[in-house]
C-alpha cells in the first residue's frame, strides 16, 4: 500500500488541528458566557438551561406566575446576550447571576451614585501628581497587595460607600504596609449629611465623613449588612483606619488619571447603565456607553493585551460578576472623558506617614 505523500500528510495534520482548536475554543468559550448554541435551538432546551441556571444561582420563586415571569426576561436576556457576542470582538457577555433581572430592575438595585458636579469641592492644594512624567507601562495594585477582595453591595445602591473604601484602603496598605478591610457599612449608616445611604451618595462626600470623623472602622468591626441600618457610634473602642485629605484629579485627562493610578487605587465613576454592563463576563470592554454617571468602582490598575490598554477595575456587585469581580475597559478612546465617563470624575484619598 502507497503511503501518501508528505504534502498530503502535512494538510491532514493541519485540518485535525484546526478542527481540535476550534472545538476547544467553542468548549472554552461557550464555558463561559454559560449556554451553547444547542441550549438556544427549541423552547424546551431554554427552559432546561433556566432551570439549570436556577439550581446554579439558587433562585426560590414565591409562586409559578413569579417564575413564568422570570422565564421570561431569562429569555429576552439570553437573547440578547447571543446576539451581542456574535457581534463584538472584545469582550463577551454570560448568564451570570443577574439573568433574571430586567434591565431597569437591575439599574434600579445596582446603581446608587448621586453626581452633583457643582457640589464636588475641588482641592485648595495643587494636583498631587502633576509633575510625575514618566510612569510604568503597567501598574496593577492587586499584586502590590492594595486590594481586598471583591465585595457585595448587594441590591443598596451604595457603590459609592465601596468606591470610597476601596481607595482608603489601597492608600492606608500603601502608607502602612497593613491591608485592612474597612467598613461600607458605617458610611451607609452615618455619613447622612450629603449621601444618601442605598439611595446613593458621592465619594467626596465620604472622604469628607472619614476626615471629619476620625476614620473609619473595620469591616469585621462594623460588618455589611446590604440594608440601611442604625450609625454605631458606640465603636470608638474599636481600631479606625484615618486619611490626611483627599484630591480630585482634573477632570478629562486620561493622562493625569493614570499618573494619579499609578501612585495608588483610586475612586472613579462611571456610566453602569447600558445593558452590557449588567451581564459583562470578560475581555476588554469597549462596548457602547455614555458620559452619564451614575455607578462608583474603583480604578486599581491598568495594562495592556493583544494591543488593546485597559484600565483595571474594581466592582461590587461580587465576584461571579465579571472577571472574578472585575472589568477590564478599554483607554485611549480619543474622547477627553474616557469610555463610560471614567476621566470625568476621579478622586484619591492622601495620608501621612
Amino acid at each position: 500500500m502507497a503511503l501518501p505523500s508528505l504534502s498530503l500528510m502535512f494538510l491532514l495534520a493541519i485540518l485535525s488541528f484546526m478542527s481540535f482548536f476550534a472545538h476547544s475554543c467553542l468548549a472554552r468559550d461557550f464555558s463561559i458566557v454559560g449556554y451553547t448554541p444547542e441550549d438556544l435551538t427549541s423552547g424546551d432546551k431554554i427552559v432546561d438551561l433556566f432551570e439549570s441556571w436556577i439550581s446554579r444561582h439558587g433562585r426560590i420563586y414565591e409562586s409559578i406566575e413569579e417564575k413564568w415571569l422570570r422565564f421570561e426576561i431569562f429569555k429576552d436576556n439570553l437573547f440578547h446576550i447571543d446576539e451581542t457576542n456574535k457581534k463584538v470582538v472584545n469582550y463577551w457577555l454570560g448568564l451570570n447571576e443577574f439573568a433574571d433581572l430586567s434591565h431597569e430592575e437591575f439599574k434600579n438595585k445596582y446603581l446608587g451614585l448621586k453626581v452633583d458636579l457643582s457640589g464636588r469641592r475641588e482641592s485648595s492644594q495643587e494636583f498631587t501628581y502633576k509633575d510625575v512624567m514618566s510612569i510604568p507601562k503597567t501598574v496593577d495594585w492587586r499584586k502590590k497587595g492594595a486590594v481586598t477582595d471583591v465585595k457585595n453591595q448587594g441590591s443598596c445602591g451604595s457603590c459609592w460607600a465601596f468606591s470610597t473604601v476601596a481607595a482608603v484602603e489601597g492608600i492606608n496598605q500603601i502608607v502602612t504596609g497593613n491591608l485592612t478591610s474597612l467598613s461600607e457599612q458605617e458610611l451607609v449608616d452615618c455619613d447622612t449629611t450629603n449621601n444618601y445611604g442605598c439611595n446613593g451618595g458621592l465619594m467626596d462626600y465620604a472622604f469628607s465623613y472619614i476626615i471629619s470623623n476620625g476614620g473609619l472602622h473595620k469591616e469585621v468591626d462594623y460588618p455589611y449588612i446590604m440594608e440601611e441600618g442604625t450609625c454605631e457610634m458606640r465603636k470608638e473602642e474599636s481600631e479606625v483606619v484615618t486619611i490626611s485629605g483627599y484630591h480630585d484629579v482634573p477632570q478629562n485627562s486620561e493622562e493625569n488619571l493614570l499618573k494619579a493610578l499609578a501612585n495608588q487605587p483610586l475612586s472613579v465613576a462611571i456610566e453602569a447603565s447600558g445593558r452590557e454592563f449588567q451581564f459583562y463576563s470578560g475581555g476588554v470592554f469597549d462596548g457602547h456607553c455614555g458620559t452619564q454617571l451614575d455607578h462608583g468602582v474603583a480604578a486599581v490598575g491598568y495594562g495592556s493585551t493583544n494591543g488593546m490598554d485597559y484600565i483595571i477595575v474594581k466592582n461590587s456587585w461580587g465576584s461571579k460578576w465579571g472577571e472574578k469581580g472585575y472589568i477590564r475597559m478599554k483607554r485611549k478612546t480619543g474622547k477627553p472623558a474616557g469610555l463610560c465617563g471614567i476621566n470625568k470624575m476621579a478622586s484619591y484619598p492622601t495620608k501621612k506617614k
